[in-house]
C-alpha cells in the first residue's frame, strides 16, 4: 500500500490468498505440526483475552456503564462555534480550545476529511475554515491560504451542502433566496400524505422541524467578516443551476422547491404563525430530561435557534438546560483541545461491553456484569415515542443508544442489550425476565413488512424525501438493513424464538439480501465486513447450518479479503465504489474481529483464516491489553458521515477472542 502525500490511502491494500492458497506452496502440515500451530494461538490468544478482559472492566463507570469517545469529524466543532457566535455566548477558553482542536485535523494540502485518511471534503472544509477565522486565524496564513484555495478549485461555497450554505446564511454569508425552501406548514400534512414529517428517519425528522423555522424566520446576524476568498467570483458567488428535465423525479422536486419559494413570499401570516408555534410545541414535548433532544447534537443546536427566534431568551428553562445540554458533548483532551461528539453511546458501549467481558469467560455473576446489568434495566423506556405513531398499540419497551432519549429507543440497542443481559447471572432474574419479554414483545412490533427491521421506526421507506432538494447529505430514510435484522434475530434464536414465524421472515429477508460476493451490506458499520459479520452469528444462532450455501458463500469472501497481515479491514469508500474497495482496506481490530466472529459462526475456528486473524489480533495488542484504531469503522451515514467509537477496538476484538477460545457466546439464560 503506498499513501498519497497527503496522508490519504493512494492505492488499494493488496489481496491477500485465501486461507487455501496460503498452503499450496508448502507440503501439507503433519497432524502434530498444526496441533502444535493450533496450541500456540489458543495460547495467545488467552494471554490477550486476558490482559483485554482487564482493560476493559478498569474502564467501567462506577454506575455500571460503559462510554468510549464517539469520533466524527470538525464539522461538529465548527458548528458549536457557530452557534455560539450565532447567540452572542463565545468566550475565549471555547473558542481557543475548538480552534486548536481544528488545526490539528487538517491534512497538510490544507483539507479537512470526514475519516481518517480519506480524502479531503469540501462541505467540512468550509466550515473548518470559517471556524477558523472565528477562532482569530488570518485568511492569508499558510495553512488559511491552502484551504480557501482548494475550496475555489472545488468551486466554493457554491458546491458545498446544503446544511453548510445555511450555516453561512445565517451571517449573511449566503442568500437565503439561494437555499431550498422549508415550510412549517409541513408539520400539518397527515402521516398517510407523501412528505410528511413521520416519512423522515427520526434523526432527520429531528432536524428538520426546527429548521422549518429558520427557514421561515431566515435570519441574519452580522457577519464579523467577509469570506470572498470562499467563492469563485464574488460578486456571483451562487451561479444558476440548471433544471432537470420537467418528466424527471429530479426536475419535479426542483419545480416544488421553486413552487415553495414564492410560497413563502404569500405565506398567509396566521397560518404561518400557527405553523411556527405548533412546530415549536413539536420541539418542546421531545426534549428529553437532560435537556438535549434525541441524545444528538444536530437536532439540538437547530432546536436552540429555532426556539431563539421564536423569542426564547438564553435564560428560558427550555433554552438554558438546552445549552448546557451541548456542553456535555465536548471532550476535553489533555492538550487543552476540545472535540465535540455528535452523540455519546452508553447503552451501546454497555451491552457490547458485557457480552465481551460474558463471552470471554468473565463469570456470568461478577460484580461489574451485576452492576451493567442493573444499569441497563433502569435504562429500559417505558413510555411511547415518535415510533408509536406507526405501531400505537404497541407497549413500549427498548433501549436508546444514550443517555437520554426516551423519545427514541432504537430497534439494534434493544437486541444487543437483551443478548447482554442473558448473559448475565443477576440477583433478580424475575427483573430480568420481565424487561427481556417487553425487549421482545416491542422488537416483535417493530417488525417492517419485507420482514426485516429498520433501526428506529417501521416500513420507513418513502421513496419521496431522498428527492428534495434539501436532503443533499446523509440518508433521511430508515429503511430495513442485515445489520439490524441480523441482531434481532440472534436475539430471537437466544431468547428461544428461532422457529417463529415472524423470525423466520426475517431469516428469509436476510438470505434474500445477501450480495452476489457472499457478503452483506453494512448499513450502520463499515461496510460489508459489519454486515457479514452481523448475520453469520445470526444465522448460526438461528440454526442455519455451516453447510448452508449462503455460509459457504460467506465464509469464500471473508478469506478472499483477508489482508496479507492476517486481519482484515475496510475502507469507507466501499460505500461509493463497492467493486474497488469491498472488504479492502488497511487491518483494523474491530474488522479483525468482526470477520473472526463471522467465520468462528461458520464452524471455521480450525480454518487457516481464523489463525491468521487471531494471529493479528494477538500480535497487534497493546502492552495495556488495548488495540489502538485511527480508521474509523462506524457509520452514521455511509460516507457523509463516518464514526470512530473508540471502544470498538476493545469490545469486538475481545468477543472475537472470547468466542474462538470459548466456542461460541456464553449464554446464561433469563
Amino acid at each position: 500500500m503506498t499513501a498519497t502525500t497527503d496522508g490519504s490511502t493512494g492505492a488499494l491494500p493488496p489481496r491477500a490468498p485465501s486461507a487455501s492458497d496460503a498452503t499450496a506452496e508448502t507440503t501439507e502440515p503433519t497432524d502434530s505440526l498444526r496441533t502444535a500451530v493450533l496450541d500456540d494461538t489458543a495460547e495467545s490468544a488467552r494471554r490477550a483475552a486476558a490482559r483485554a478482559t482487564d482493560y476493559l472492566l478498569s474502564l467501567q463507570d462506577p454506575a455500571g456503564w460503559w462510554k468510549g469517545d464517539l469520533e466524527t469529524n470538525v464539522t461538529m466543532d465548527a458548528e458549536d462555534l457557530l452557534l455560539r457566535q450565532f447567540l452572542g455566548i463565545q468566550d475565549p477558553r471555547t473558542t481557543e480550545a475548538a480552534g486548536r482542536h481544528i488545526r490539528g485535523e487538517q491534512r497538510p494540502d490544507g483539507t479537512w476529511a470526514t475519516f481518517y485518511g480519506g480524502p479531503g471534503e469540501l462541505s467540512a472544509t468550509v466550515e473548518a475554515y470559517v471556524a477558523l477565522r472565528l477562532a482569530g486565524d488570518a485568511p492569508d496564513a499558510p495553512h488559511m491560504a491552502r484551504a480557501s484555495a482548494w475550496i475555489r478549485e472545488q468551486g466554493g461555497v457554491a458546491a458545498a451542502r446544503v446544511f453548510t450554505r445555511i450555516w453561512l446564511a445565517l451571517f449573511g454569508w449566503w442568500k437565503w433566496d439561494d437555499l431550498p425552501e422549508l415550510p412549517p406548514e409541513l408539520l400539518y400534512l397527515p402521516k398517510w400524505f407523501p412528505l410528511n414529517i413521520y416519512d423522515f428517519g427520526c434523526w432527520a425528522r429531528q432536524t428538520i422541524v426546527p429548521l422549518t423555522i429558520v427557514s421561515a424566520k431566515r435570519p441574519v446576524r452580522p457577519a464579523p467578516f467577509a469570506l470572498d476568498e470562499l467563492h469563485i467570483d464574488p460578486r456571483r458567488p451562487a451561479p444558476p443551476r440548471p433544471l432537470a428535465p420537467a418528466t424527471s423525479w429530479d426536475g419535479l422536486f426542483q419545480r416544488l422547491d421553486k413552487a415553495l419559494h414564492l410560497y413563502h413570499k404569500v405565506a398567509l401570516r396566521k397560518l404561518r404563525g400557527a405553523a411556527m408555534r405548533a412546530a415549536a410545541r413539536w420541539i418542546i414535548e421531545r426534549q428529553e430530561n437532560d435537556g438535549c433532544w434525541g441524545g444528538i447534537q444536530p437536532p439540538a443546536v437547530y432546536s436552540v435557534i429555532a426556539l431563539h427566534l421564536l423569542g426564547y431568551d438564553l435564560d428560558h428553562p427550555v433554552l438554558r438546560t438546552g445549552l448546557a445540554s451541548l456542553d456535555r458533548f465536548a471532550v476535553w483532551r489533555e492538550d487543552g483541545a476540545r472535540m465535540i461528539e455528535a452523540c455519546q453511546s452508553p447503552v451501546w458501549d454497555t451491552c457490547l461491553a458485557t457480552i465481551a467481558l460474558a463471552d470471554a469467560g468473565v463469570p456470568a455473576d461478577h460484580p461489574q456484569l451485576v452492576k451493567a446489568a442493573d444499569w441497563m434495566l433502569a435504562e429500559q423506556i417505558r413510555r411511547p415515542g415518535d415510533w408509536s405513531v406507526q405501531r400505537p398499540q404497541l407497549p413500549s419497551g427498548g433501549w436508546a443508544f444514550e443517555f437520554e432519549n426516551d423519545n427514541y429507543p432504537d430497534i439494534d440497542d434493544t437486541a444487543e442489550v437483551v443478548l447482554a443481559l442473558r448473559r448475565v447471572q443477576h440477583p433478580d432474574p424475575q427483573r430480568v425476565g420481565d424487561a427481556v419479554q417487553r425487549a421482545v414483545r416491542w422488537n416483535f412490533g417493530m417488525q417492517s413488512r419485507n420482514g426485516g427491521w429498520g433501526a428506529f421506526d417501521v416500513d420507513n421507506t418513502s421513496p419521496f424525501p431522498n428527492r428534495l432538494p434539501f436532503c443533499d447529505f446523509g440518508e433521511v430514510i430508515d429503511p430495513p438493513s442485515a445489520d439490524v435484522t441480523a441482531h434481532v434475530v440472534e436475539m430471537l434464536a437466544d431468547v428461544g424464538r428461532a422457529h417463529d414465524p415472524r423470525t423466520r421472515r426475517g431469516i428469509a429477508w436476510l438470505l434474500a439480501e445477501q450480495e452476489p460476493s457472499g457478503a452483506w451490506f453494512g448499513r450502520w458499520g463499515t461496510n460489508y465486513l459489519y454486515g457479514t459479520g452481523s448475520v453469520l452469528p445470526a444465522l448460526a444462532a438461528a440454526g442455519i447450518p455451516g453447510s448452508h450455501p449462503a455460509v459457504r458463500r460467506a465464509v469464500r469472501w471473508l478469506e478472499q479479503v483477508q489482508n496479507e497481515d492476517g486481519g482484515w479491514g475496510e475502507d469507507q469508500r466501499s460505500y461509493q465504489d463497492k467493486e474497488r474497495w469491498a472488504g479492502r482496506g488497511a487491518s483494523t481490530a474491530s474488522q479483525t474481529a468482526w470477520a473472526l466472529m463471522a467465520l468462528l459462526a461458520a464452524g471455521e475456528r480450525e480454518s487457516e483464516a481464523v489463525r491468521r486473524g487471531v494471529r493479528w489480533l494477538t500480535g497487534t495488542q497493546r502492552d495495556d491489553g488495548s488495540w489502538d484504531e485511527p480508521y474509523f469503522t462506524g457509520t452514521g451515514f455511509p460516507w457523509d458521515f463516518s464514526i470512530n467509537y473508540h471502544l470498538y477496538r476493545q469490545v469486538f476484538p475481545l468477543t472475537a477472542l472470547g468466542r474462538y477460545l470459548g466456542g461460541g457466546p456464553a449464554a446464561v439464560g433469563a
